[in-house]
């Protein structure tokens, strides 16, 4: 009897091909406009559209800028149902890449943000006590003039990381090249861990990379940007790995709990996660009990990757407080924001200044609170009635997603490449994927490759769009059906299977 050998992947289709080497065409455009006029070290900061166009090869910078955005975009959400493999989705997602590594910044200034900090801490002074012009960095004109005088708002980690790029680069130049390296590292981790965590989740890995690697997102902010949100990714996906494979085990909880530790301590917000990965953790019956037992271990490996950071840095805790600078950029892509601006364009129409931009941000902040509450409680009530064999870990992977989506939406401040945090999961765990994919392929188009944000240029009418569309949302949505637990487990309300 012959062996069976493996399974042959199916053909690549003319629109797959089509849909590669347009992709690949607007990277390469993408590129070029970087060199044109991306946020090079000499570039004018602050400008606009209108400047930008008036520039020295303006209308080229501009005209390569959004053909390349709209060929990523479209070659993106094309296949967004999967690529024909898995390896055909890792292998064009790196080819797509491969222009941006070799760009200019794009999108942003922050990588010159993330080397100042690390030039700040390499010379001795705290960065989350002073701002990076009070430390007297060198590269001081590179940065955008907002973050200049604030704290670095980034863990222990990412500020060590940062550091060592300065160590390892010397200039400027040498710098920027060791951070995005060090942001492809994370992507890489992230990239190794995505068929396995899409198989435990019942997802297509093909699906899953692709959704999560080739976005246009990815490409210009997470590898052209060098964003540390790469490094937060990377980190998050490998603990969300290790519980998924090994639930139950203390040692692997440990090590899990340690990896997300160090995922909060590049970026705080990988912290919505944890409590949903400690549901991914228990093997058996969820039960209170088994959810202090196994939950004790992965907050335990949180706790000391926290500690032995914060000690081997000897930065303690003050990048607590730096968290509250990260919503001084005020734009209306943070619906909160948004909202607040709208209330204060309808108190000057009554000769009245509400100045409601903290307040609304407050009570997103306490909504935000109640939902991620909630879906916790949903997560865990789903897999109490289901149990691990039904629901697996899939329930609280999808759990974690949309408490990323929740912290997006409801946080005080919102940039493109936020979006790459629920993404990430959703690829995993979405049974439908445009209501996730068309805001994310929006995105691309907010930033200019100088790092002029259009949200700044566009704060009216884009403050009342985005709460018109807020209204239209909660207006037509519903609450869920009782069927939560068939859509997530593809069983019966009860949890036994159809």
């Amino acid at each position: 009897m012959t062996t069976p050998g493996p399974p042959v992947p199916p053909p690549v289709s003319l629109a797959s091909s089509g849909a590669r080497y347009a992709g690949l065409a607007g990277a390469v455009l993408l590129a070029v406009a970087g060199y044109l006029g991306g946020a090079l070290p000499a570039a004018p900061l602050g400008g606009t559209p209108a400047s930008i166009w008036r520039a020295p090869g303006g209308p080229a910078t501009l005209t390569c800028w959004l053909v390349g955005t709209a060929l990523l975009v479209g070659a993106w959400w094309s296949l967004r149902g999967g690529a024909p493999s898995t390896r055909w989705a890792y292998v064009t997602a790196g080819l797509w890449a491969l222009p941006l590594l070799v760009a200019p910044p794009l999108g942003s200034r922050d990588v010159y943000s993330y080397a100042c900090q690390g030039w700040t801490y390499a010379h001795g002074v705290d960065p989350y006590t002073v701002g990076v012009a009070a430390a007297g960095c060198p590269w001081l004109d590179t940065v955008a003039p907002i973050w200049r005088d604030t704290p670095a708002p980034y863990g222990p980690v990412f500020v060590l990381l940062a550091a060592l790029a300065v160590g390892l680069g010397g200039g400027l130049t040498g710098t920027i090249v060791a951070l995005r390296v060090i942001a492809v590292a994370g992507l890489l981790l992230a990239a190794l861990c995505l068929p396995a965590l899409a198989r435990a989740a019942g997802t297509p890995p093909r699906r899953a990379v692709w959704l999560a690697l080739a976005g246009p997102l990815v490409g210009v902010h997470l590898v052209a940007g060098a964003h540390n949100d790469a490094v937060m990714l990377g980190l998050l996906l490998s603990g969300l790995l290790i519980v998924v494979r090994r639930p139950g085990r203390p040692a692997a909880l440990l090590l899990a709990g340690a990896l997300l530790g160090l995922a909060v301590t590049v970026k705080a917000t990988a912290v919505v996660v944890v409590p949903f990965a400690v549901l991914a953790g228990i093997p058996d019956r969820y039960t209170v009990r088994a959810l202090l037992r196994h939950g004790g271990w992965l907050a335990g490996g949180l706790l000391a990757a926290l500690l032995v950071t914060s000690a081997a840095s000897g930065l303690g805790f003050g990048w607590v407080g730096g968290l509250t600078h990260s919503g001084d950029s005020e734009q209306w892509t943070s619906p909160p924001t948004a909202v607040g601006f709208v209330v204060d364009y309808a108190g000057a129409l009554v000769g009245r200044d509400p100045q409601a931009v903290p307040g609304v941000r407050a009570v997103a902040l306490l909504l935000l609170v109640g939902v991620l509450t909630a879906l916790w409680w949903r997560a865990w009530q789903t897999l109490r009635v289901a149990g691990p064999e039904i629901a697996g870990p899939r329930v609280a992977l999808h759990g974690a997603a949309l408490a990323l989506v929740a912290t997006v939406v409801l946080s005080p401040v919102f940039h493109p490449w936020y979006a790459t945090w629920p993404l990430a999961l959703l690829a995993l765990t979405a049974a439908r994927t445009t209501w996730f994919v068309l805001p994310a392929a929006a995105a691309a188009f907010l930033a200019l490759p100088d790092g002029t944000n259009l949200a700044r240029v566009t704060k009216a009418p884009g403050a009342l769009a985005m709460t018109a569309l807020l209204l239209t949302v909660l207006v037509r949505s519903r609450p869920p059906p009782t069927s939560s637990i068939m859509r997530l487990t593809g069983g019966n309300p009860d949890g036994t299977p159809r």
